[in-house]
């Protein structure tokens, strides 16, 4: 059976015993991530926590709504076996009808054919070898540009995090970051917590760059990059990159690199020889499929 369980009634030690031990684990699911990401979250639990599905939820104007949050890319339903699409339809069947609006991202090992979905793409690069063989999979540019001197950057690898924020407050960007986006970056980069990590790079004493990732069993998640202009042109993108290669090199862990749809920045993934790996996006509008 599956049960829609309130957020306070919600066994923490179970559920993220549940996600833990998934095939298709994601650090966005567990329980400590969904309360800094989130206002609030209920969760659908099959067959006493074999199977979770974490569902963020919020209201607005009087509606009930699930939504993506902010630094969460995959959500869905996880669990130790291999999950059929039947599973995945009877769980998103099991969506309590007052959740009138529904925007949710699957992971990758939901596959969907039978409801309306959209398709996006991840970057994932298994550092199991070692980084000479893997600096051999990269592509030609990438490998020539990996072998420059990055002498004059030092990595702050234990680095402040209110130095972080200010320094992606002053980054330019191409996409607008909401208010609620910036304080649940806040709460991540403040917490005490042995899986959330900040680097800062260094040129001499000017900070110019920097880099937000997390660790779990499975995955180095490349979070949030940060790079001054002036460092962009020297590479030092790259540079962060190949030092999380180097550190996890020879481990059973996948590099996840968050994406992404733009072809720019999904060309520089691959640079690095990551292969794609699709995940869902589903959507759902007053109870009715679109």
């Amino acid at each position: 059976m599956i049960k829609f369980v309130p957020y306070d009634l919600i066994d923490r030690d179970k559920y993220d015993h549940c996600i833990a031990q998934a095939k298709n684990s994601r650090i966005y699911a567990f329980s400590w991530y969904l309360d800094c990401v989130t206002e609030k979250w209920d969760a659908l639990i099959s067959d006493s926590y074999k199977a979770v599905m974490p569902l963020p939820r919020r209201k607005k104007y009087g509606l009930n709504y699930i939504y993506s949050p902010p630094w969460t890319q995959q959500l869905g339903i996880f669990s130790r076996e291999h999950i059929t699409e039947e599973e995945i339809l009877r769980f998103i069947n099991k969506i309590p009808r007052k959740f009138v609006l529904v925007d949710y991202m699957l992971n990758a090992s939901n596959r969907l054919k039978k409801l309306s979905h959209k398709e996006k793409y991840n970057f994932i690069l298994s550092l199991n070898k070692s980084f000479e063989s893997l600096l051999a999979g990269f592509n030609k540019n990438r490998r020539r540009v990996s072998k420059q001197n990055f002498d004059s950057f030092h990595i702050e690898k234990k680095g402040n995090s209110s130095v972080f924020l200010e320094l992606f407050g002053r980054q330019d960007k191409h996409f607008s970051i909401r208010k609620d986006a910036f304080q649940k970056m806040q709460k991540l980069l403040t917490m005490d917590n042995d899986q959330v990590h900040i680097w800062n790079v260094y040129r001499e004493d000017e900070c110019v760059g920097g880099l937000l990732w997390l660790k779990d069993g499975q995955r180095i998640t490349y979070l949030v990059p940060v790079i001054m202009e002036e460092a962009k042109k020297e590479h030092l993108n790259t540079f962060l990159v190949n030092e999380l290669i180097r550190e996890h090199q020879k481990k059973d862990l996948l590099l996840d690199f968050e994406g992404s749809m733009i072809p720019g920045v999904a060309r520089f993934y691959e640079s690095f020889g990551a292969k794609p790996e699709i995940y869902y996006f589903y959507k759902k509008r007053f109870l009715t499929h679109v």
